[in-house]
C-alpha cells in the first residue's frame, strides 16, 4: 500500500453501533501519533470529514446495517477503499442492534411507540419522519452487503489489535493476528 508520492489514506465510519470501536482505535494512545505520521485520515470522525476527498488505502467500518442510509454508506466505502475492514461484533455479526432480528419491524414499532411499559402516546401515532432513513427488515453484518477484506473481532477490538493490523497493512506485511489479541467479550 505504500506510495512514495503521498501517504496512504484511511477512512473510518460508524454505522449501527455504539462508537466503541472508534474509542478503542483512539486507545492506541501514543502509538496513534506514529500512525498519523504514516497516513492521512480522510472521511472519518477523527477529523470530522463527512465526505471522501479521494480514494483510500484502508477503510475501517464499525457497526452493521440497520437502515437504507447505512447500506448506501457501506457501498460507498467499498467503492472508495482499496482494503475494507469490518471492525467489532456489530460489523461482523450485527451485535446488539441485531437483537431485533427475531421480531418484525411492526412489533418493534409497536413496543417502542405504542405498547412499551414507559410509553405515553395518547395519539397512537408511530412517527414516520421523512428525514429518517427507512429501517431494513433486519440488521445485516457488513459482509452480507459488500465484500470485506479483513475482520477485527471484539466488542470492541483491543487497541493493540488496531495497531497491529494497521501497521501490518501500511508496511505491506501479511496481517497475522496474535491469538492473545483476539477476544469476544
Amino acid at each position: 500500500m505504500k506510495d512514495s508520492s503521498e501517504k496512504p489514506r484511511i477512512a473510518t465510519i460508524s454505522l449501527a453501533g455504539c462508537f466503541g470501536c472508534h474509542m478503542s482505535l483512539l486507545d492506541i494512545d501514543e502509538a496513534l501519533l506514529g500512525i498519523i505520521e504514516l497516513v492521512e485520515f480522510d472521511r472519518t470522525p477523527i477529523n470530522d470529514y463527512k465526505h471522501f476527498t479521494q480514494k483510500c488505502a484502508i477503510g475501517l467500518v464499525e457497526g452493521g446495517c440497520c437502515n437504507a442510509s447505512n447500506v448506501e454508506e457501506l457501498k460507498e466505502f467499498r467503492k472508495m477503499c482499496e482494503v475494507l475492514i469490518s471492525v467489532g461484533q456489530c460489523a461482523l455479526m450485527g451485535g446488539i442492534p441485531s437483537m431485533r432480528n427475531s421480531i418484525s419491524l411492526e412489533s418493534c414499532f409497536a413496543e417502542a411507540y405504542l405498547d412499551g411499559p414507559s410509553v405515553y402516546n395518547p395519539t397512537k401515532i408511530i412517527p414516520q419522519d421523512k428525514t429518517l432513513p427507512p429501517l431494513l427488515d433486519k440488521v445485516y453484518p457488513c459482509h452480507e452487503v459488500v465484500k470485506i477484506d479483513y475482520f477485527m473481532p471484539g466488542c470492541p477490538p483491543d487497541a493493540e489489535l488496531f495497531k497491529t493490523i494497521l501497521l501490518a497493512l501500511l508496511n505491506d506485511d501479511t496481517a497475522s493476528i496474535p491469538k492473545e489479541l483476539l477476544h469476544y467479550d
